[in-house]
C-alpha cells in the first residue's frame, strides 16, 4: 500500500538532489523471494550501517531489550531475515469471566464456551492467511494484560506455513518448548506472558503499522535479527539498503578470512561468501548501487 511517509521522502530527497521516486519505484518492483536471497545471512550491524548510508540514521533499530531467545554459537540458527506480516493485539474493555460461578462444575461448560467464543471471534489469528515462507511476524501486544499471545503450538502452526521467526514487544509462553523447539523468537524476555488470551486482550489491527521496540514496522518491509538485535528495513530502501549490508560484510569476511589464514585458523562458515557483483547479477540487481540514478 501507498504510505505517505513516501511522499515525505521524496520531498526530502528533492532538496538532496536524489531521485527517490526512482529509488521506490526499484524497491517496489523486486520481489519478495529477491529480498529474501538478498538478505540471508545478513548482519544487523551491516544493516544499521547500510541504513545510514541512505540516510537513516538510528531508524529501524529496536530497543536493546528486544532480543533472541536463545542463541546457537555454533551455526547461528537463531538468525532470521524475513518479510514483515504485522498483527497488533490490545488490552480487551469487555468483562473478564465468563459471567458464572466458575467454582461450580455445574459451569465448566459454560466457560468452555466463553472461551471459543473469544478465541473464534475476540482474539483470533486472523493474520495466519497472510503468512507465507519468509514471513516474520511482528507482534505489537504492549499492555495487554500479562498475556501469552504466542505459545509452543501455534508458533509452530505459523512455521508450517512458512513463517521464519516472530519480533514481539512480548507475551511468550510455554518458553522450555519455544526454546527447545527452536523457534526463532526476538522479544523482550522480561515481558513474556503467562495467561491466555481469553479475557485478557483482542485483536485490534492485521497488516496495519504496528509499534515494537520503539520502531514504526509496515507490512512488507524487510526484519533482520541476530544476537545484535533486530533492525527493520523500510521497504522502499530495501534494496539499496540490503546491497550496501551485504557488500560491508563481504568486506568484513575476506579481512577475517585472511586474518584466519594468518593466524592458523580452520576456516568456517562464517568466512564463506559468494561476491557482491555475482550475488547482484543473479538476482538482477544493480551491480553498484551507490551509482547515481538517472533522472527522469
Amino acid at each position: 500500500m501507498k504510505r505517505t511517509s513516501t511522499f515525505a521522502a521524496v520531498a526530502l530527497a528533492a532538496l538532496l538532489g536524489v531521485d527517490a521516486l526512482a529509488q521506490d519505484r526499484t524497491a517496489e518492483n523486486v520481489s519478495d523471494e529477491v529480498l529474501l536471497e538478498l538478505y540471508k545471512g545478513a548482519r544487523v550491524t551491516d544493516v544499521v550501517d547500510g541504513m545510514v548510508t541512505v540516510g537513516l540514521m538510528d531508524v529501524g533499530v529496536m530497543r536493546q531489550e528486544i532480543a533472541p531467545l536463545w542463541r546457537d554459537e555454533t551455526n547461528f540458527t537463531h538468525r532470521m531475515a524475513g518479510i514483515a506480516v504485522t498483527v497488533r493485539y490490545g488490552p480487551t474493555n469487555r468483562p473478564r469471566n465468563a459471567g458464572a460461578d466458575l467454582s461450580d462444575p455445574a459451569n465448566y461448560q459454560r466457560y468452555r464456551d466463553w472461551r471459543g467464543m473469544w478465541y473464534s471471534q475476540l482474539s483470533a489469528e486472523p493474520f495466519q492467511q497472510y503468512i507465507k515462507p519468509g514471513a516474520v511476524i511482528v507482534m505489537d501486544n504492549r499492555d495487554d494484560n500479562d498475556t501469552g499471545s504466542t505459545g509452543s503450538k501455534n508458533i509452530m502452526e505459523w512455521q508450517e506455513k512458512g513463517a521464519v521467526g516472530i519480533v514481539t514487544a512480548g507475551g511468550i509462553r510455554d518458553i522450555d518448548e519455544v526454546v527447545k523447539q527452536r523457534n526463532r523468537v526476538y522479544t523482550d524476555y522480561y515481558r513474556r506472558g503467562r495467561g491466555e488470551r481469553i479475557g485478557r486482550n483482542e485483536v485490534i489491527d492485521v497488516q496495519r503499522p504496528v509499534v515494537v521496540g520503539g520502531v514504526t514496522v509496515y507490512p512488507g518491509d524487510v526484519v533482520v535479527g541476530d544476537a545484535d538485535g533486530v533492525v527493520v528495513v523500510p521497504r522502499r530502501v530495501a534494496v539499496r539498503v540490503g546491497q550496501i549490508a551485504y557488500q560491508e560484510l563481504a568486506d568484513d569476511i575476506r579481512g577475517r578470512r585472511a586474518l584466519y589464514e594468518k593466524l592458523g585458523r580452520p576456516l568456517d562458515q562464517t568466512v564463506q561468501f559468494v561476491e557482491p557483483r555475482v550475488l547482484f547479477q543473479r538476482l538482477g540487481l544493480p551491480l553498484d548501487p551507490n551509482a547515481p540514478t538517472p533522472r527522469r
